[in-house]
């Protein structure tokens, strides 16, 4: 059964599930602020639930892939949408800032 690490938690979950049911089953959220509301639910279309993944899981997906090729997203990011992600192994999930968790703090400000 793989582990899913989030926001020091270790989350158990079914081999297959999306990043984020497993996330919304265990009482957390792949959103920040108002996205937690304001979102697609899960279709792939707002980028919202974006974060930076570590570990085995599925390739994105052409929706996913075209969500982050838009702005404020980057293709080449490295962040994965958690509503197109399936876990297929143990995963490090960090939600980064901003509304659609795209920015990435440097610890200079």
């Amino acid at each position: 059964m793989p582990t899913v690490r989030f926001r020091g938690r270790e989350i158990e979950c079914a081999e297959g599930q999306l990043l984020r049911e497993v996330l919304i089953e265990a009482g957390e959220t792949p959103h920040n602020g108002r996205a937690d509301l304001l979102n697609c639910r899960g279709l792939g279309s707002c980028g919202t639930c974006a974060v930076a993944v570590e570990g085995d899981c599925s390739e994105p997906t052409k929706t996913e892939r075209g969500r982050l090729a838009v702005p404020p997203h980057d293709p080449d990011g490295g962040l994965r949408l958690s509503c197109q992600t399936r876990v297929r192994g143990d995963l490090t999930v960090e939600k980064h800032a901003g509304f659609w968790g795209q920015r990435v703090e440097d610890g200079d400000g």
